[in-house]
């Protein structure tokens, strides 16, 4: 399709309760709204980076520039034929993963509309529902988390992934498994904890967790590879696993069992697509991770994790888990088997609430083609 505008929203929204994690407290979430047009038609797509670098060294300050002075000149007035297409035309780009994820999106919304096809068909997705989980960021205290999971059960959710740091990690988690023995439970550090200071860990190996994720540096897969050896809980790697190239490294390496696919850490839901095959080839289970997405970065996740090789429940949950008020005039709900219905509508099967779109929106750009 020949790429006529691009339009960058930033965009500023309110949580409904405050996330902490071991790299920091947000209250407020900012995130890039990208719309590209082509042939009449716009595609919408999420560049996930926030306002600090706690996650990994993007934000929106840095993606902004990114995308409005490398990516933009690369496809505008170009007539990009698909994601491959669009990963060779910005792949001299070193890095850059959550702009240009956001970008790929837009193009599969517009390829979407285009052909009359939902992102689910265009996958090959398998699933209607998919089954989700919520992420649970540190509390004030172990009774507080515990009163927290308890909110979330009673709303359906039956998969409980809490936020875990050094000297935050042992009391919680026991709390978390005496209060509810047969709770599918996983825990996640953000790589907070070095090779030695993981070894409080293994106070929590015996507790039947799913997995503990990302324990070491976010960029190490080989102390993680030692660290999985010592454990019998699987490792599950996130912010390591950064390309297709990374996830081959870490089970090659045996530095973990499972691996989190977040399409914007990896470039893309095409770099994510190629995650998920390669992994399924070799049995080694995969989920589709969260950044606290808006409706538009929800759909886009719903329809990944449509494959068949994401048999783990995935960071996706309902739209009021994050936001009261939401850029997309449709909300995902909990059904009543904790999954999420996936859109089956053409591309990511959403439509913007300008409304909502115009209240949040702290600064726009509109780059077109010469």
């Amino acid at each position: 399709m020949n790429l006529t505008s691009l339009t960058l929203h930033h965009l500023s929204m309110p949580l409904v309760a405050p996330f902490e994690t071991s790299f920091g407290r947000e209250t407020v979430r900012e995130c890039i709204l990208i719309e590209l047009n082509a042939e009449g038609v716009a595609g919408y797509g999420e560049c996930v980076a926030s306002r600090e670098p706690g996650y990994n060294y993007e934000t929106t300050g840095t993606a902004w520039h990114i995308l409005k002075d490398f990516i933009a000149p690369l496809i505008l007035g170009q007539d990009i034929k698909d994601a491959a297409d669009f990963q060779t035309r910005v792949e001299r780009i070193r890095g850059q993963h959550l702009a240009k994820a956001g970008v790929e999106m837009a193009l599969w919304d517009l390829f979407g509309k285009r052909d009359g096809k939902s992102l689910k068909e265009m996958f090959g997705g398998t699933r209607d529902r998919v089954e989700v989980g919520v992420s649970i960021g540190i509390q004030a205290s172990a009774e507080t988390l515990v009163r927290t999971v308890a909110s979330y059960l009673s709303q359906g959710y039956r998969r409980v992934k809490i936020k875990i740091k050094p000297g935050r990690e042992v009391d919680e988690t026991l709390a978390v498994r005496n209060a509810y023995p047969d709770l599918r439970l996983q825990v996640d550090a953000n790589s907070a904890y070095t090779l030695e200071s993981a070894q409080v860990l293994k106070k929590i190996d015996d507790l039947n967790l799913l997995l503990i994720e990302q324990p070491l540096f976010e960029d190490d897969i080989w102390d993680h590879r030692l660290l999985q050896a010592e454990f019998k809980t699987p490792i599950c790697l996130d912010e390591s696993v950064v390309s297709p190239r990374h996830a081959r490294y870490a089970l090659e390496m045996k530095a973990c069992k499972i691996i989190n696919i977040k399409p914007a850490r990896v470039g893309g839901l095409s770099q994510a697509i190629a995650i998920h095959d390669y992994c399924r080839a070799r049995n080694v289970p995969v989920w589709c991770g969260g950044m606290l997405e808006t409706g538009i970065g929800r759909a886009s996740n719903l329809a990944l994790a449509s494959l068949p090789g994401f048999i783990l429940p995935g960071d996706i949950s309902a739209s009021d888990r994050y936001y009261q008020r939401d850029i997309t005039n449709e909300r995902f709900t909990l059904n009543d088997d904790s999954t999420i219905t996936v859109p089956t509508a053409p591309g990511l099967g959403v439509t913007i609430n300008q409304s909502a779109l115009k209240d949040f929106t702290v600064a726009a750009t509109t780059l077109k083609a010469e």
